[in-house]
């Protein structure tokens, strides 16, 4: 008899912002299947004799291609194990969440999905930036820095012509080319963007700009990857509603 799949989300990198069903479903699992970005204080309610098996994935450095991960899923269950899969985030948030529940529901292995608190709200709200505002924004778009890019079906007119917030989830590697790519649709170059940089953790640091010059902010301040982008004019909230005090702000 098939064992069972948790497709856990673990949240923005807090791990204060665990579920209580996550942590539950952790510390009865047989077996935890995990990714980069999942803090050592998560993996603590892990049990000591569960089996740990990390897939983490960085841009153009994967530990498993998804096929394998997805083929490990099915092995693991079919033997009978409870199974989590353990994400940064929530796992139907850019995590290729479904994909998994795909292959364990063509195979007729039970699951259930647990969700996460996202960085696409989290890291924001952490930076004191809320996404929406009664004057300011009325509610927000979520891309991706890579797909955004490459994809034929990308709104730029829409992204661009819109005073509702935009927020970019790996986008550190093509930060200048969104951001011209917004400004050539119509946005405007003053439009305030804040990248966050760990989000959430004790190493959230916050690099403050506009459209015109946050690439070269980010690269002054040393920004890196994991990060979230923000752009529009809720930015400007930080000054007053900043209240995570590791955060930095470096601004220009």
């Amino acid at each position: 008899m098939a064992g069972i799949v948790y497709l856990i989300g673990a949240g923005p990198g807090d791990p204060g912002l665990l579920t209580l069903k996550a942590k539950d479903c952790l510390e009865r699992s047989n077996v935890v299947i995990y990714d980069r970005l999942v803090s050592p204080e998560i993996l603590a309610f892990v049990p000591s004799c569960a089996e740990r098996i990390f897939v983490g994935k960085e841009a153009n450095n994967h530990t498993r291609p998804q096929a394998e991960i997805d083929a490990l899923l099915v092995e693991k269950a079919l033997q009978g194990l409870t199974v989590s899969r353990l994400k940064g985030g929530d796992p139907f948030v850019y995590g290729r969440g479904g994909e998994e529940a795909e292959s364990l529901a063509a195979r007729g292995i039970p699951f259930e999905i647990v969700p996460g608190i996202s960085s696409v709200i989290a890291v924001p709200a952490y930076a004191g930036i809320p996404l929406t505002h009664r004057r300011l924004a009325s509610g927000f778009h979520v891309v991706t820095g890579h797909e955004c890019l490459h994809s034929s079906g990308t709104p730029w007119t829409v992204l661009a012509l819109t005073s509702q917030t935009l927020v970019i989830l790996m986008g550190m590697g093509h930060l200048r080319e969104i951001s011209e790519k917004l400004i050539v649709h119509g946005r405007n170059p003053d439009t305030p963007v804040a990248v966050v940089e760990w989000g959430t953790t004790s190493k959230q640091e916050v690099a403050v700009g506009t459209l015109l010059n946050i690439s070269n902010v980010v690269k002054e301040a040393q920004l890196q990857p994991p990060a979230v982008i923000v752009v529009g004019d809720v930015v400007r909230l930080r000054d007053r509603l900043q209240w995570f005090k590791p955060a930095v702000e470096l601004s220009r």
